[in-house]
């Protein structure tokens, strides 16, 4: 306000000096009093603001000195500390002061949380990524249409779906069979899939079985075609090859590993049982790789779409009894076959099978040469009396086992470079010195 008052004073004495001198025109004179009277404003205006900022600064340290004066613990004046004053108790402690970006301490005022917004996608969650049903969703239309047109489906075929998902690959299939049955264990996904063709036309060619595949009866169908959850790849296909009546043929996305075993040949690494008994029973062809970011969730493995051929007719062999041979040739597949028949485990259980097998069929148990003593049984008084104890016939079963491998000229092959071809002349010559493997 003086600086303010001392410029009116200073422009109202310019005033009237330019109002005395006669020598300067009358509109010269009135234009440069307007001019200085400007520039002094301005220059007044600038010093008040200067002004202004350094109060408003010496009054925020004053106030942060007195804060500091007040704290406990600080010293006041003299050098001596200053005793605390009494205050209410204080709040739980909380955490330590921050300070702001120009080093003043900040408050320690909790600040609201702020929350995203809940965003929920349409349609049911993928249950790969929340049901733990181990589903993952082909959402590549190019991967369906090529999967589909494998399977050559005709208008009068009905075709099995295993894990529909959201129904991509069933609403192309309706499109061409005369029906669809989708088995699906996820009850939100069987919701979705009839959503998918409500109120269409080809919502009377659906048919969903609410139910997990290993336990519900199959229906009767000409080609199956899915996306199956890869934990029961090995289940799933042995059942779908005992299927009675026999299907056309079926078309399977699988892990890439098992797709690969599959079709695996003697010598491969990954040639195995699986390989053995899946190619006696069919023929399997690999049709096309899919990579997993063809997926939603994606995998952590790449995929293959492989087509199965049931063979018609079967081939006539007792299956339990060429699962039960394979099984033993394959626990060390790269032994020789007459270090897995002749050791102690092996021989033991084949004795076992070739007494009941004796038993049930009527045939007298041969006479062994060279017994042992005969170890009589302990319990049962006079019922252990008239027994005749057990006698082991391990030495007569390693003679029968190593006339077999030497006859078929099998003793130091190896199950690892045999084929079906071998595995079935072994399994005919075994049955027919009864060595039975079930």
């Amino acid at each position: 306000r003086i600086l303010l008052a001392r410029a009116a004073r200073e422009g109202g004495a310019g005033g009237g000096g330019d109002g005395e001198g006669g020598g300067v025109r009358e509109g010269e004179g009135t234009a440069c009093l307007a001019a200085r009277r400007r520039q002094t404003v301005a220059a007044t205006a600038l010093a008040a603001s200067r002004a202004c900022g350094r109060a408003a600064r010496a009054r925020g340290s004053l106030a942060t000195r007195a804060l500091h004066a007040k704290a406990p613990g600080s010293k006041g004046k003299g050098g001596k500390p200053s005793k605390p004053s009494k205050a209410p108790p204080a709040a739980a402690p909380g955490p330590p002061a921050r300070k702001s970006a120009k080093g003043q301490p900040a408050s320690n005022m909790p600040k609201e949380k702020r929350r995203r917004p809940v965003t929920r996608a349409a349609g049911p969650m993928p249950s790969g990524a929340g049901g733990g049903l181990g589903q993952h969703f082909l959402k590549n239309p190019l991967v369906v249409n090529g999967i589909v047109d494998k399977a050559a489906l005709k208008q009068h075929e009905v075709v099995l779906e295993v894990g529909p998902g959201t129904g991509n690959m069933t609403v192309k299939m309706l499109e061409q069979a005369k029906k669809v049955v989708a088995i699906e264990l996820d009850p939100r996904m069987v919701v979705e899939v009839q959503k998918r063709v409500q109120g269409t036309p080809l919502e009377r060619k659906l048919e969903v079985i609410h139910g997990d595949f290993l336990k519900v009866a199959l229906p009767y169908f000409d080609v199956m075609v899915a996306n199956i959850p890869y934990q029961i790849s090995s289940p799933l296909t042995f059942k779908l090859l005992a299927h009675r009546p026999l299907f056309r043929c079926a078309v399977i996305m699988y892990q890439e590993e098992f797709a690969q075993r599959l079709t695996a040949r003697p010598g491969e690494k990954l040639y195995c049982r699986l390989s053995v008994n899946t190619q006696l029973l069919a023929r399997v062809t690999q049709l096309l790789k899919v990579g997993k970011n063809n997926f939603k969730p994606p995998p952590k493995v790449d995929s293959r779409v492989v087509r199965i051929e049931p063979r018609n007719p079967p081939p006539p062999i007792n299956f339990a009894e060429w699962d039960g041979m394979v099984r033993l040739c394959f626990n060390r597949k790269n032994k020789t076959l007459r270090a897995i028949f002749t050791s102690k485990a092996v021989l033991t259980l084949l004795e076992g099978n070739f007494k009941t097998f004796c038993a049930l069929k009527g045939i007298p148990l041969p006479e062994v040469a060279d017994q042992g003593p005969v170890q009589m049984e302990e319990d049962g008084g006079d019922a252990a009396a008239g027994s005749k104890g057990s006698r082991s016939l391990a030495p007569h079963l390693k003679m029968l086992i190593e006339e077999t491998l030497e006859e078929t000229g099998f003793q130091d092959a190896r199950a690892a470079k045999l084929d079906i071809d071998d595995f079935l002349a072994l399994l005919n010559a075994f049955n027919k010195r009864n060595v039975r493997f079930s």
